[in-house]
């Protein structure tokens, strides 16, 4: 079993213009999640709760440090009403490495300038549609 360091990581998001962009200079943790919703078939006389699989979902929560290009980017695209594409990579971007791609939305944007800090800011992307995993 082979482990990847997270210094490897890459992000891309589209900027206002549609331009899938690398913000990775500006992040410092990507946080995605993929769920499914599950619904209960459970009958009478059952004695363990049975289920099927309903609609997957992803969010994506991204931290990072405040910086001008950064903030044009996110700021001009929270609430947009078309969709995102992005590219997140774990393992990096050379050839043959995991990547997933999708479309999403800019739900938060929040800038936090602590006394004793550097500025960081968090966003959240909710995913429409489907997540695809592919390779680079």
């Amino acid at each position: 079993m082979a482990f990847v360091h997270g210094k490897d990581s890459v992000f891309k998001l589209d900027n206002a213009s549609g331009s899938l962009t690398d913000i990775s200079a500006f992040v410092n943790n990507v946080d995605f999640p993929e769920t499914a919703d599950v619904a209960e078939t459970s009958v009478l006389g059952a004695s363990n709760k049975t289920y099927i699989v309903g609609l997957k979902d992803a969010t994506i929560g991204l931290t990072g440090f405040f910086d001008a290009t950064a903030d044009a980017i996110y700021g001009a695209v929270i609430g947009q009403s078309a969709t995102l594409s992005f590219e997140y990579s774990p393992e990096g971007t050379a050839s043959g490495k995991i990547k997933y791609t999708g479309e999403c939305i800019l739900t938060n944007y929040a800038l936090s300038s602590p006394v004793g800090d550097v500025v960081a800011y968090s966003g959240d992307l909710q995913v429409s549609g489907a997540v695809t995993r592919g390779t680079h």
